[in-house]
């Protein structure tokens, strides 16, 4: 059995949607056990069928505000269900957690309960993006590293290549730097010293330099960039993708022939925001972890956190992790360069 760890009292709709996305996750999942990690009063109230769910009493809630997240992962190590469910890791008592509470203590908390696969120089939050031809495509560093050497990126795009080979099975997936223009010496230092590094690599394919123009039409697999570059494009999109909504509603409902316009596309319209819901995708895994961790959107409701389970499960099963470590072990020396 797969053992995973929920924090079920991270997120905008806390515990409830996280429990009934267990329950989801028991029912339509076999090889699984779950174990959520929360307030032991209101998970119960909540929890109507307990096959295969155990609960472990962790009442404290990191909030998603908390501007010191370092120092709440320490002082909240034994109450916190956050904490609780990550330690659960080094504890062997789970084998993947899946939260989505506060995005920063979490990194934080894997960083100092979970700690990094050995020789893993940099971790980074990898989203995957919808894309015009419907194939998935993941983003990276969202966020965790705003500062980062070539080498470390080089690694990141590996872990990425062997996660699109896994569990998205892409067979020969692809890596595309994002960068101001798609000709080589384009962009920073940075980008110029990626791109030369990519270039001579044997591990990935690497595409080459790719605009943010084109993110939701990519010619690669792999889009990867800076943790300051990459969480723009991502928050960029998700803002563009709300805005274009509401427009597109607004529209539709200013006049009568729009609105039976509306009624009559009802369907492309659900299949539309199927298509831009992070809901189905499960979330953001944290790459280079000892073991696997997967951020949940903060206002995920239970479908999006049953896919979230569905997606550690996964990773867990193919054995991505392992694989990766593997790499690093044989490239010992270089990675001590």
């Amino acid at each position: 059995m797969i053992r995973i760890a929920v924090d079920a009292m991270g997120g905008d709709y806390a515990p409830k949607e996280q429990v009934l996305g267990a329950m989801l996750a028991i029912q339509k999942i076999k090889d699984i056990e779950i174990i959520l990690y929360g307030d032991v009063e209101k998970i119960n109230k909540l929890l109507t069928n307990s096959e295969r769910i155990s609960v472990v009493n962790a009442p404290f809630v990191i909030p998603m505000g908390e501007k010191n997240p370092i120092q709440a992962i320490k002082a909240h190590r034994e109450d916190s269900s956050m904490a609780q469910a990550l330690a659960s890791l080094r504890k062997d008592e789970a084998d993947a957690v899946v939260s989505s509470g506060a995005t920063q203590a979490l990194i934080a908390g894997a960083h100092i309960l979970v700690r990094r696969m050995k020789g893993f120089k940099r971790t980074a939050i990898a989203p995957v993006i919808p894309s015009v031809s419907g194939k998935p495509t993941i983003l990276l560093d969202a966020g965790g590293n705003l500062t980062i050497k070539p080498e470390y990126m080089l690694q990141q795009a590996y872990f990425a290549k062997i996660y699109a080979q896994e569990i998205l099975k892409i067979e020969n997936p692809t890596v595309g730097l994002i960068n101001i223009g798609t000709e080589a010496g384009k962009g920073r230092d940075i980008d110029k010293e990626v791109f030369d590094l990519f270039t001579e690599t044997d591990l990935f394919e690497f595409y080459g330099n790719v605009e943010p123009k084109t993110v939701l039409e990519p010619e690669c697999d792999i889009l990867i960039s800076d943790g300051f570059t990459a969480n723009i494009v991502m928050k960029t999109l998700e803002g563009t993708a709300k805005g274009m909504g509401k427009m597109l509603k607004k529209s539709l409902t200013s006049s009568f022939f729009g609105k039976l316009g509306a009624l009559l596309a009802s369907k492309n319209l659900k299949d539309f925001k199927k298509m831009m819901s992070a809901s189905e995708i499960g979330g953001a895994v944290i790459y280079g972890l000892y073991k696997p961790v997967v951020k949940a959107q903060g206002a995920s409701k239970s479908y999006g956190f049953y896919n979230g389970i569905r997606q550690a499960a996964d990773i867990c099963r193919t054995g991505v992790f392992d694989k990766v470590q593997a790499y690093i072990d044989d490239h010992k020396e270089e990675s001590n360069e």
